[in-house]
């Protein structure tokens, strides 16, 4: 890939360093903070610094929708913080999710991914790539060992999220690491939901990380983004795929994300604190039935989550009592806590999917990804904690 590195001033495996101290090298004006490069394309000092440049001879960057300053500190940072060999970045979590799948896939192969996946993510196994006679078979997040089961001669792809969209399932990294070894499938894990400050799913045996960068990674609601690193044989795949079909990031949202990688760390900390302590004020309400937060002692998997996760995230999911209506009604009374179909903002936000993002489904098709009639998700911000308990509160009682 045409594009030079960023320059990491500071050699660590500390992550928080990594985030701050990874820059682009510094110009003839000796700038403390990386300037943005808002330009379209690349000027070559000669007909042979040209051709070397195109050939791929050397590394520099050619256009914008190959690389860029911006993007290429942005990549990196996510590459040192997930453990990745290379990395490309899209202008939407979507668009990265798509052109990875279409840059390693043909038609007749499989993928075996878990059911609980985001609404974009389902359409496209469900609807588009059935066009291109790439199908995909479900498991179940609370029956992950029938995987092997459903694995076919021509199945490539191991995929899921964890912690899941919206159910707040935890799926064992480790194990499915090791069925796609086994079986020789690439091992993909969006990994949006934790971050990589919460969790590396690399060290577990996934051979790409994908993020929507537009939620915790963004942190504050302002940019679309997506991006994706894992071994540099898939990258480079993948990055093709983009260069030609052009889905690239703007240098633009790159500063703007690269610097809020400088906070991550602090951010997801008081993210975590709160949601935990939101977590555990619902299993206290009576008109709470349920209550998902990976640390909560109470989840399902909880001894996996404390393994491969260093804190909770900031989703905490909850089952209001009245079904749709409940969950409605609650909504209505809300009062500071936003209405939004986004997450991992510094604003709380609550969405009811059963009313709003998944409506269009059959109860019957809702229930077989945890999606029930109560169900609350709430992005849990970074407000005074005691106030997002109050709203909520209010809005239960």
């Amino acid at each position: 890939m045409e594009r030079p590195s960023t320059n990491n001033q500071q050699p660590t495996t500390n992550f928080e360093t990594i985030a701050v101290r990874t820059q682009t090298e510094r110009t003839q004006f000796d700038e403390h903070s990386t300037p943005l490069y808002l330009t379209s394309s690349f000027i070559f000092e000669d007909a042979e610094d040209m051709r070397a440049s195109f050939a791929e001879e050397k590394e520099k960057n050619l256009y914008s929708r190959f690389s860029n300053p911006n993007v290429t500190e942005f990549i990196d940072k996510i590459k040192l913080m997930e453990g990745a060999e290379a990395g490309y970045a899209f202008a939407t979590g979507m668009a990265a999710i798509y052109s990875t799948f279409a840059a390693l896939l043909s038609a007749g192969d499989h993928i075996v991914s878990c059911q609980s996946v985001f609404g974009s993510t389902h359409t496209l196994f469900t609807k588009y790539f059935p066009k291109w006679n790439i199908n995909t078979t479900y498991f179940k997040a609370e029956n992950s060992e029938t995987i092997e089961d459903l694995i076919q001669p021509n199945t490539k792809i191991l995929y899921l999220e964890t912690p899941t969209n919206p159910a707040i399932e935890v799926l064992d990294l480790e194990a499915m690491g090791k069925i796609a070894k086994k079986h020789n499938l690439i091992f993909i894990v969006d990994n949006c939901f934790a971050t990589p400050y919460l969790q590396q799913p690399i060290k577990y045996g996934a051979d790409i990380v994908v993020h929507s960068a537009t939620k915790l990674i963004d942190g504050q609601g302002r940019v679309l983004a997506g991006v994706a690193v894992g071994k540099a044989d898939l990258i480079r795949e993948i990055y093709l795929f983009a260069r030609n079909t052009g889905p690239a990031m703007s240098p633009f949202n790159a500063w703007v994300l690269s610097k809020s990688l400088e906070t991550l760390a602090l951010r997801v900390d008081k993210h975590c604190e709160n949601a935990l302590k939101v977590a555990e004020f619902l299993e206290s309400h009576p008109n709470v039935e349920l209550v998902k937060y990976p640390f909560l002692k109470s989840h399902p998997n909880y001894e996996i989550a404390k393994k491969q996760m260093k804190l909770g995230g900031s989703i905490v999911a909850f089952e209001v009592k009245g079904g749709i209506e409940g969950g409605r009604n609650f909504l209505n009374k809300i009062k500071m806590c936003s209405l939004s179909a986004n997450l991992g903002d510094t604003r709380t936000i609550v969405t009811h999917p059963a009313s709003t993002t998944h409506s269009k489904l059959s109860d019957e098709e809702r229930n077989e990804v945890g999606i029930t009639a109560g169900l609350v998700r709430c992005s849990v911000g970074l407000e005074n904690v005691e106030d997002i308990i109050a709203d909520l509160k209010q809005a239960l009682d």
